[in-house]
C-alpha cells in the first residue's frame, strides 16, 4: 500500500469517527435536552395505590386555575411529617426537606411558550379531559416525572382539537 492511499484510508476512518461522534452527541443532547433531573424519585404508583390518592390531591388548582401546580412541601407533610410511613430512601430525603423547611426543588416538565395560553381548568372541566391524556397513565409511575408524556407541540395541541372538533381559531390558544 502506498503512502498515499494510508492517508486517504487514514482521513476516511478519521471522518467516520468524527461523524459517528456528532450523531451520537446530537442524538443524546437532544433527547436529553426534554429530560429533567428531579430532587426526588417520587412515585406516583404507591401514592396511587397505597393512598389512594387522586391527581387533585396534590395538583389543587387544576380544575380551578390555568396552571396545575407543582405541590409544595405543604402538601407533602400532610402526610409525611417526622416518622417515614414507608421504607423508600426517597422519603428520607423528603422528610430531611421536611426537617429544614426548605421546599422541594421540583423542576417543571411541561412547558408552553409565553405567547401560548393553556388552561388546565379549561382542558380538565370544560372539556372534560382525563389527566393521562396529556401526561400519561401517571399512576403507573414509579419514577418522578423527568420527560413529556406527549410533547406539548403545536401539532399534538391541533390534532387533539381537530380530533374533539373544538376550535382551532390561532386567537384561542395565541396572546
Amino acid at each position: 500500500m502506498n503512502i498515499a492511499t494510508k492517508k486517504f484510508l487514514i482521513v476516511v476512518v478519521f471522518s467516520i469517527v468524527i461523524l459517528t461522534a456528532g450523531v451520537i452527541y446530537f442524538a443524546f443532547s437532544s433527547y436529553n435536552r426534554y429530560r429533567v433531573l428531579q430532587p426526588l424519585e417520587y412515585s406516583h404508583k404507591a401514592h396511587v395505590e397505597s393512598a389512594g390518592m387522586k391527581c387533585t390531591d396534590c395538583h389543587f388548582y387544576v380544575d380551578k386555575m390555568a396552571s396545575a401546580s407543582i405541590p409544595s412541601l405543604e402538601v407533602c407533610q400532610t402526610c409525611h411529617n417526622d416518622e417515614p410511613v414507608s421504607t423508600s430512601p426517597e422519603e428520607v430525603k423528603l422528610l430531611s426537606y421536611v426537617k429544614e423547611g426548605k421546599e422541594i426543588p421540583w423542576r417543571q416538565v411541561y412547558e408552553v411558550p409565553d405567547h401560548v395560553y393553556f388552561s388546565h381548568r379549561r382542558h380538565v372541566i370544560d372539556g372534560e379531559l382525563d389527566c393521562s391524556e396529556c401526561h400519561g397513565n401517571m399512576a403507573e409511575l414509579t419514577k418522578s416525572v423527568s420527560y413529556q408524556a406527549i410533547p406539548m407541540t403545536m401539532k399534538n395541541c391541533l390534532d387533539c382539537h381537530k380530533q374533539r372538533k373544538v376550535t382551532t381559531d390561532c386567537l384561542a390558544c395565541h396572546r
